[in-house]
């Protein structure tokens, strides 16, 4: 997403699709728990959405994961 972000760092935020490989699940599962209200997709523009990575891995987990 960002290159200069170094292997240690993670984005603020990733698209649904990167968000699924980052978390190990599949993508329909990312948009099944924006439904239910799991998590909060923000929509950026008219054909983007991103997510928080914090605030997914606070409604997910508790807290980070990696």
């Amino acid at each position: 997403m960002n290159s200069t972000l170094n292997e240690n760092q993670k984005p603020k935020y990733m698209r649904a699709k990167r968000l699924a490989e980052y978390l190990g699940i599949g993508l329909s599962t990312i948009w099944l728990y924006a439904k239910q209200g799991k998590i909060t997709p923000i929509k950026i523009s008219e054909r983007v959405t991103v997510f928080d990575i914090d605030e997914v891995e606070k409604a997910l987990f508790g807290g980070a994961i990696k």
